[in-house]
């Protein structure tokens, strides 16, 4: 199916690893420039040269997302290389905490780098961009989520709040700019497999005892562990293959949805 993306442009934050690269590398896949972002110049170079390989225009913007002042120099440079941005992919953030801490020992301030993470990046770049896609009625705004936002677990209380919060930006935002022809979605993936979801799960084959190589510790700790119907992690390429659709004019009709790729852990509600 043709996407009939060739000749947009986009920033996606957040892209010179994991969700965000593969997002970056499957746009340009679709005739689509990009600006690839991070915060270490050599990795954000290398997923750039991948997307020039592809025949598409690709540029680098280094910062943090979490101050006013390096998500303005960001969102600029995108702008300079582009000429203007028509696809903004907010694939920034994540869990500011480690070792998976009980509620009881986070601090205010892990919850408010958390929010400001996660959510207030959001609108950083919402606010520099938004204006040119109104500009000329066509725009795009994809925000990467997380089931965490839905999921109760009892513990990542700041990180499943924050991204709760991130959907209700993607779905008040999207009531402000759909008139614009300009839509807000946001995409909520389960667990995917990286090196760090990979280390954990052979923790957890330590943990049982169970035998096997990493593909059966997988298929056990999905199935026993978090009771997932689809036995694996999910993979990066397919959180980019719903970004891809959602970036399209062929989703002109989708705004405010959060959309789960997560293997259905999280039941319907």
């Amino acid at each position: 199916m043709d996407l009939q993306l060739s000749g947009k442009r986009a920033l996606v934050t957040g892209s010179s690893s994991g969700i965000g690269a593969a997002i970056a590398r499957e746009l340009a896949d679709e005739g689509v420039s990009v600006v690839v972002h991070g915060r270490d110049r050599a990795r954000a170079e290398a997923v750039a040269a991948e997307v020039a390989a592809k025949g598409v225009q690709s540029a680098v913007a280094l910062g943090s997302v979490t101050t006013d002042s390096d998500a303005d120099a960001i969102a600029q440079t995108a702008l300079e290389a582009m000429g203007g941005i028509d696809i903004l992919v907010n694939s920034a953030g994540g869990v500011v905490t480690s070792g998976n801490p009980d509620w009881m020992d986070v601090s205010s301030n892990d919850w408010l780098e958390s929010f400001n993470l996660n959510v207030v990046s959001l609108i950083r770049f919402a606010k520099v961009l938004a204006p040119g896609m109104i500009e000329r009625s066509w725009g795009r705004v994809i925000n990467i989520s997380s089931v965490g936002g839905k999921q109760l677990s009892g513990r990542l209380l700041e990180y499943g709040s924050a991204k709760g919060a991130a959907d209700h930006v993607t779905s008040n935002l999207s009531r402000t700019l759909a008139p614009h022809g300009v839509t807000v979605n946001a995409i909520a993936p389960g667990t995917v497999l990286t090196p760090q979801a990979e280390r954990w799960i052979m923790t957890v084959k330590e943990q049982n005892g169970w035998t096997g190589d990493f593909a059966e510790c997988e298929r056990r700790y999905t199935t026993e562990w978090v009771q997932q119907p689809v036995p694996r992690l999910g993979r990066a390429e397919e959180i980019a293959a719903a970004a891809a659709f959602l970036a399209s004019p062929r989703s002109d009709f989708t705004t405010g949805a959060v959309i789960r790729v997560d293997g259905g852990v999280l039941r319907a509600t």
